[in-house]
């Protein structure tokens, strides 16, 4: 199994070498943007992304594939597929539609998967940016930095994915159906969105049905959702022009910003109290966060930082198992409370997460881009477990050309496999996972 691995890195290693090498250290990937008048201000612009996996992974305990036991499992996914149209129409009314599938691997239902993402417009209150209106299918959201990220721009192979509270269960994929606000007044840049979630009940995530132990969301009529998220830039400004926050400038921007954000709702969750009777509660995610990006030259070698802190609170016990792309669907009873890659991502309780990144300098490798390393840890104190969850993060990404346009990572993910013992929930051990990402964006 581990011959097979070898050789499909090696073989995409190859392919991108040859294609470094044919092509000239200064080529900049094209741009699909039609201007619409002579300074470039009105535009409409079209964008894709794919990121592609390929993966070995340690499975937790008991893991099942289709009902049979699988220690470790090896697969390649499409991680990613993302088209992009947006653009500003006239000086005050702008759009953005995107379309694309997540997580399609082996285990994935053959011929489903593509959705819209984003779908909406935009109408400029303020011509110099401090007041837009908008409304439709967005990532305009609350919380932190990354609820909203642009994937394009991750610093290592995924996003930081606890600050995706609800993903997939009253959104689509971390999209939500809303009005709007945004701006940038003096260096304060400023998101508040008034949300309808969708239905939990149509959700494709499992989760528990009601009960005493733990709370889980509520299958009744969804209440509204109030979100924002503020944050200071003392030095270099971000475009908000789509609701997508960057995860490093690869040493082109000089930025520091503070921020804290919000998202709140109203008898989301649910539980059943000692008499059977349904109990509901609400919602309350708060955040704050620090973003740096310092470029150390005019090579741009760079130091990228990322610290957040935040509290959830989602009832009594709640936890939600996450794994990306899973690579199993079973576990055998009395064995992990999560299968294959999945690990306590979220839950009721407080996180601490930090990210570091350092880039080399421009062209590093003569003809062949430059190189970023990176690591990440996420510490939860939740409410359901016995231990904190700790996870670690890190790896490298090849900039082949100096840009993400086109981009090769090689990371390594180490998780807790949390187990009950004596009716505790504890760390039995830990589990690891390789993932080599190769990434196409224009």
């Amino acid at each position: 199994m581990m011959k097979k691995i070898t050789i499909g890195l090696i073989c995409i290693l190859a392919t991108s070498q040859y294609w470094a090498q044919e092509t000239p250290k200064n080529y900049k990937l094209p741009e699909l943007k039609k201007n619409l008048n002579e300074s470039g201000t009105q535009f409409i612009k079209a964008t894709f992304l794919g990121q592609f996996w390929g993966r070995y992974n340690e499975n937790n305990t008991g893991t099942l594939v289709d009902g049979y036991d699988q220690s470790t499992t090896s697969d390649q996914g499409i991680r990613r597929l993302r088209f992009n149209v947006f653009g500003q129409l006239t000086e005050r009314i702008g759009f953005h539609v995107q379309f694309g599938q997540n997580n399609f691997s082996y285990l994935s239902k053959q011929q489903t998967g593509s959705f819209f993402h984003d779908a909406l417009g935009e109408y400029k209150v303020s011509r110099q940016g401090y007041f837009t209106m908008g409304a439709g299918l967005t990532g305009y959201s609350g919380l932190l930095r990354y609820s909203a990220s642009s994937v394009g721009s991750i610093l290592g192979v995924d996003a930081p994915l606890y600050q995706q509270v609800t993903n997939g269960i009253n959104d689509q994929f971390l999209r939500k159906l809303s009005v709007y606000v945004k701006g940038q007044i003096i260096g304060f840049d400023y998101r508040i969105a008034l949300t309808k979630p969708m239905s939990a009940a149509n959700s494709l995530v499992a989760f528990p049905a009601v009960n005493q132990t733990q709370a889980v969301f509520s299958l009744k009529p969804p209440k509204w959702q109030q979100q924002a998220y503020v944050n200071y830039q003392f030095f270099e400004k971000e475009s908000n022009q789509l609701g997508y926050t960057t995860g490093t400038y690869l040493g082109k921007k000089k930025i520091l910003n503070i921020g804290t954000g919000v998202i709140h709702q109203k008898e989301t969750m649910w539980l059943l109290n000692s008499s059977n009777d349904t109990v509901s509660s609400d919602m309350t995610l708060l955040g704050a966060d620090v973003f740096l990006e310092i470029p150390l030259s005019n090579k741009h070698n760079a130091i990228t930082a990322y610290v957040a802190y935040s509290d959830y609170q989602m009832g009594k016990n709640f936890i939600r198992n996450l794994g990306v792309m899973n690579q199993a669907n079973g576990v055998s009873p009395g064995t992990s409370l999560q299968g294959g890659n999945s690990m306590p991502l979220i839950g009721t309780g407080q996180t601490l997460y930090a990210q570091l990144g350092y880039k080399f300098k421009d062209n590093l490798l003569p003809e062949n881009g430059s190189l970023q390393v990176y690591s990440s840890v996420q510490a939860s104190a939740y409410e359901y477990l016995d231990e904190s969850m700790m996870m670690f993060e890190g790896g490298v990404n090849w900039l082949i050309h100096g840009t993400h346009g086109a981009k090769l990572t090689l990371g390594l993910q180490n998780r807790p496999n949390f187990e009950s013992v004596s009716g505790n929930k504890v760390q039995t051990s830990r589990k690891n996972m390789v993932v080599l990402q190769y990434q196409i964006a224009i």
